[in-house]
């Protein structure tokens, strides 16, 4: 029975229309990272003036994790990104709600860290789209 529950609401989930994701929401919710990363492109332009504690955000949905040379990236994170993963909106959006479970799951190791201590427990999905829409 509860295995036909479960099949129920994923089948359910499934058809669920999907929620656009807001950029001008992302814009605003990207407040709280600045504390810790900028969004800076290749050319020096400085689209979002912030902090240097964590790696530059720009093009981050679309390149491998742990991929930016100029950032020394904790050991989990830069394991995943030896897997050759990459971040897109979805695991971009799963990452920030809660960094260290995100790594634990994605590594399938419960000792896994992360060096980013800060969650964003909503707005995960629309600081990803924001973050697409600066980086084209």
């Amino acid at each position: 029975m509860t295995k036909f529950i479960l099949l129920a609401a994923t089948v359910a989930a499934l058809g669920a229309p999907a929620f656009a994701a807001d950029p001008a929401a992302g814009e605003q919710a990207f407040n709280k990272c600045k504390t810790c990363h900028s969004v800076v492109a290749p050319d020096g332009t400085e689209i979002q003036k912030g902090g240097r504690t964590g790696p530059n955000l720009y093009g981050i949905i679309g390149r491998g994790v742990a991929a930016d040379p100029d950032y020394r990236y904790g050991e989990s994170l830069a394991a995943l990104g030896a897997t050759g993963a990459v971040w897109d909106a979805a695991s971009f959006a799963a990452y920030v709600v809660d960094p260290a479970a995100y790594l634990k799951s994605a590594l399938g190791d419960d000792g896994a860290k992360s060096k980013m201590s800060f969650k964003l427990a909503t707005g995960g999905e629309d600081v990803a789209a924001y973050l697409v829409s600066v980086s084209q």
